[in-house]
């Protein structure tokens, strides 16, 4: 069977979306996006699939809630941004996915829940409790308590990072990870436009993560250095990882139908299909 067409049977879906894909170039709150976005993993879940998501943007949305002109610098303005924008981003999912006839339950997590095994077992019967509910659980990094990814520092470091810990805590089959790429190209697509994309990757070697370099976005964290690692951590655990751009999120749907857009990771042991 084709890889991608193996994608079709999977049940249990994590999707994480960056602060690119949520907010327009100025920083302003995309509605019409993450309506879209709420649309498309609403009609999974009508499908049968658990969906978990993943978010980033509470900093970029605080900011635009206080009508900051510019993104603050000190850990302590972007945790208060963040503390209120966390509460209005769940405010607009819960919205959004309530027009569908879902509930939504927001999980905030720190770099406890990998390094505390009481922690962890909380987290996943958390988790396991929700999806039983047909609740779709919310994640992002608690920025108020931890600053590894204010700092931008590579523990969770990133919600790119972030979702994979999720995947395999919660034996994920498939985790999409959507940004403002179209996936892992064999040169920066914005200085060669020769570039190649690579529809498939089987292994990532220690040859590709040197490979991959450079920032992320004005507004967020991720580079594709941290993708990279979130797609390692995830394969190496069974999960089959998809990078792919999120300006359009109905490609959640094209994804999981096994259409051949953006990147696939091949997990590197056979994962279980619930």
């Amino acid at each position: 069977m084709n890889q991608r067409n193996k994608l079709e049977q999977c049940k249990r879906i994590v999707v994480k979306v960056g602060t690119s894909t949520l907010t327009y170039d100025n920083g302003g709150i995309h509605l019409a996006r993450i309506e879209k976005l709420a649309r498309v993993l609403s009609d999974l879940m009508n499908e049968g699939k658990e969906v978990v998501l993943v978010t980033s943007g509470a900093v970029q949305v605080g900011v635009k809630k206080l009508k900051l002109t510019h993104r603050p610098t000190s850990i302590r303005d972007k945790q208060a941004a963040a503390a209120i924008g966390q509460c209005e981003l769940m405010h607009i999912y819960s919205k959004f996915f309530g027009e569908y006839s879902h509930i939504v339950g927001q999980v905030l997590l720190t770099k406890d829940v990998i390094e505390d095994e009481h922690i962890r077992s909380n987290v996943i019967n958390t988790f396991e409790k929700l999806m039983e509910d047909r609740v779709i659980p919310i994640v992002n990094e608690n920025d108020t308590v931890a600053i590894d990814e204010i700092e931008n520092i590579v523990r969770f470091g990133d919600n790119d990072n972030l979702s994979a810990i999720v995947s395999v805590l919660i034996n994920a089959d498939l985790l999409i990870i959507l940004s403002d790429i179209d996936g892992f190209f064999d040169s920066d697509p914005t200085k060669n436009p020769d570039s190649k994309l690579i529809k498939v990757i089987e292994e990532i070697t220690p040859e590709l993560e040197e490979f991959a370099g450079g920032s992320g976005s004005d507004v967020g964290t991720g580079g594709m250095v941290t993708k990279l690692t979130a797609a390692k951590r995830a394969t190496q655990a069974g999960v089959n990882v998809i990078l792919a751009n999120g300006k359009d999120p109905a490609i959640v749907r094209d994804i999981v139908e096994g259409q051949e857009i953006g990147t696939l990771f091949l997990p590197q042991r056979e994962g279980v299909i619930k």
